[in-house]
């Protein structure tokens, strides 16, 4: 008997790591602003801020978000921040992520970019999340109407 109980016990704290996805009321992330940071002859760079919604009773820690990002339908660019971020219970976290594209990929938008206007945006991607009951990876993704700040 005992060595079913023992057996039992191993079972379960292999698949504990799993249970995660069985509590996780899935966080929302939701782009609450865009700026430009620098621009070069080739290049520019960007710093999004994604506002992580964690609406579950117990903290997050954003463990690394890998992102990509369109504007216009086109890709802009790739990133990961591997940074981690504590996501409080019932609560929403700015995190600021940046983003190096060059002007070849950005393609028109360049002149939306520059002028202010509003463009149109997707980003998608995974966010690698831990919590006290394990940890799991969900993926996201987010699109809309945004106004880059210079």
């Amino acid at each position: 008997m005992k060595r079913l109980a023992t057996l039992l016990l191993i079972v379960s704290l292999l698949f504990l790591p799993s249970c995660l996805d069985w509590f996780l009321e899935k966080p929302t992330f939701v782009l609450k602003e865009v700026a430009v940071t620098r621009i070069s002859l080739t290049d520019i760079n960007f710093l999004f801020g994604i506002e992580v919604q964690n609406p579950n009773s117990f903290d997050l820690t954003l463990r690394a978000l890998e992102y990509t990002v369109y504007f216009n339908d086109r890709e802009v660019g790739r990133g990961r921040l591997e940074k981690e971020v504590r996501i409080t219970k019932a609560s929403s976290t700015l995190v600021k992520v940046p983003l190096q594209a060059d002007f070849k990929s950005l393609g028109d938008p360049v002149g939306m970019v520059m002028a202010g206007k509003d463009l149109k945006y997707k980003i998608e991607g995974a966010a690698f999340l831990k919590a006290s009951l394990g940890s799991t990876i969900l993926p996201f993704s987010k699109s809309g109407e945004i106004n880059i700040r210079r």
